[in-house]
């Protein structure tokens, strides 16, 4: 089994985060989504939010997965946006939140 990613978060963050995971997820749908149809102009403006949102809540993979979305979606790049997305669930599957 895959080791678990542990994120330490602010404690007083602890409310919005099952939110903040649960919107994770749905945008890895919205991802998914957006390249079956080919709407990289979506996939550039989601990889932009991941990458603000991440970094705000103390989640610097998002960050870094939105800027290579982002990036790829602007050069129009399948296979580097299909690697994010896999690494991102991947991510997603693992990580275990920490408070403090």
């Amino acid at each position: 089994m895959s080791q678990p990613i542990v994120v330490t978060v602010a404690r007083d963050l602890e409310d919005l985060i099952p939110t903040f995971m649960k919107n994770r997820a749905k945008e890895l749908e919205t991802l998914r989504g957006a390249l079956a149809g080919g709407d990289f102009e979506q996939l550039r403006q989601v990889g932009h939010r991941m990458k603000g949102v991440g970094n705000s809540y103390g989640f610097e993979k998002v960050s870094e997965l939105g800027k290579r979305i982002e990036d790829g979606a602007k050069a129009s790049d399948r296979a580097t946006l299909e690697t994010s997305f896999a690494e991102y669930a991947d991510y997603l599957a693992r990580v275990k939140i920490v408070y403090e």
